[in-house]
């Protein structure tokens, strides 16, 4: 193998330092508007549209975040909203575990062809599927309860199916033949094997679909009449209605709607990460 010459050497520096401006670039742009967002909530109502851009306010006001969550209730919107995502959350884990389980571990006949079908369901738009799901919920009463953002949760997911499968797949089949000889049935592989052994796919599962309940706003908005029941995103949608002006309170208010998904992620990235790198390993 031949040396590296001083002038590759100074290319490859060059280009190491073209591709670090442009991430640091990308970075500092994508985080702007979250920048703008928590000075905005700790602004006073005359400071928000100031040129220059006042970064740091000046008086700091905290006082903006207790306004903002005490005008409407959210504290019943936030239980309203972890107790969804906390259904949605083991429902999608459990359902499409077992369902990617059958995919990738057991040999029936159609499997293959059934495991497109529903891959397929995905191409549909969930537009589509708005108006029949909201007249069997109808007819069976659910209209205006938490049941309709919870049981379908309970059917699987099809992308998650599929990040399952991949991933299961990857473990050798000897490790069922195994089991099987020590006497461990199909739940026992399922449950006892399969599963401890799966924690970045998962990790990964289970944080997406925490992010999709608690930042849904199309279905609570269709299947929640009361107020009572309302979820953090109709809250927010109802505050920024009322408030169309006191951007301050409203950038408050919405800090904190994400701020558990931001810790979330901050505490589980390497369960997210993890899940990137092993889905999708083998077809």
């Amino acid at each position: 193998m031949e040396p590296i010459t001083k002038s590759q050497k100074k290319m490859i520096l060059i280009k190491k330092t073209i591709i670090y401006t442009l991430l640091i670039l990308g970075g500092i742009i994508i985080m702007l508007p979250f920048v703008w967002m928590i000075s905005t909530s700790l602004k006073q109502p005359n400071q928000i549209f100031t040129f220059p851009i006042e970064w740091i306010p000046d008086p700091i006001v905290w006082g903006n975040f207790v306004e903002a969550l005490t005008v409407r209730p959210f504290a019943r919107y936030a239980m309203n909203t972890f107790f969804i995502s906390t259904f949605t959350v083991f429902g999608q884990v459990l359902s499409s575990s077992i369902v990617a389980y059958s995919f990738a571990r057991l040999k029936w006949p159609g499997r293959n062809k059934l495991f497109l079908v529903i891959i397929a369901t995905m191409m549909l738009p969930k537009s589509m599927t708005l108006v029949p799901k909201f007249v069997i919920f109808s007819h069976l009463g659910w209209v205006n309860t938490f049941l309709p953002l919870i049981v379908p949760q309970f059917f699987g997911f099809p992308f998650f199916i599929f990040l399952m499968r991949q991933f299961f797949m990857t473990f050798p089949k000897s490790m069922d033949e195994a089991a099987k000889i020590d006497g461990c049935g199909i739940l026992g592989i399922y449950w006892r094997i399969i599963l401890p052994l799966s924690k970045p796919v998962l990790g990964i599962v289970a944080i997406q679909a925490f992010t999709n309940s608690w930042n849904d706003f199309i279905n609570p908005l269709i299947y929640l009449n009361s107020n009572k029941l309302w979820t953090l995103t109709l809250g927010l949608r109802a505050f920024q209605q009322q408030f169309t002006v006191d951007w301050n309170l409203l950038m408050a208010a919405s800090l904190v709607v994400m701020l558990p998904v931001v810790i979330l992620f901050f505490f589980a990235q390497k369960y997210f990460i993890q899940g990137i790198v092993f889905t999708g390993v083998k077809g």
